[in-house]
């Protein structure tokens, strides 16, 4: 009976996990081969995640990083990366980016505008869902895919998309 107990008790924890390889300047990686992609802090609960951040303000996005003595090319912001991270009020995305993951500003109510690089192919599903600051995205042509949810902003009514054709 006492194994019981605390195995339900053990069941109704939430769970906690990190979710990244390195906290570089600020912002948090995982790296494979020669990549880095920027992503969140940590995630918690169960049966439903929460991802977890702590960015804010102004946060400079490089596009290399060094960690263990290998430098990474900055490739990609990962799913959840910024969601939720209500202080965060710009970011500078850089050259070197080709992936902007689902919900990566999700939830960014501060973000009142970005500027996307030539170099990203690919937007995530609901990346910029939930930003109610948010005034104007621009968006290059060489973005060929954007995922579901992105083309309504949900939640605001005045924001200005901007496709950059060449």
């Amino acid at each position: 009976m006492k194994k019981q107990f605390l195995l339900l008790i053990l069941m109704l924890l939430p769970i906690v996990a990190s979710a990244y390889d390195a906290k570089i300047n600020g912002i948090y990686y995982n790296f494979s081969e020669d990549e880095a992609e920027v992503t969140y802090q940590k995630y918690e609960g169960y049966p439903i995640y929460e991802y977890i951040s702590d960015y804010s303000g102004f946060v400079i996005i490089p596009s290399t990083v060094t960690y263990n003595d290998k430098t990474y090319s900055v490739s990609g912001i990962g799913n959840f990366a910024f969601d939720g991270c209500s202080s965060l009020t710009s970011v500078t995305i850089p050259n070197s980016m080709t992936i902007i993951g689902n919900r990566a500003f999700s939830g960014c109510s501060s973000l009142t505008s970005i500027s996307i690089p030539n170099s990203v192919t690919s937007i995530g599903e609901a990346a910029f869902s939930d930003c109610s600051g948010l005034t104007s995205i621009t968006i290059p042509n060489s973005v060929t895919i954007i995922g579901e949810y992105n083309q309504e902003i949900k939640g605001e009514t005045n924001v200005e998309i901007i496709f950059v054709i060449a």
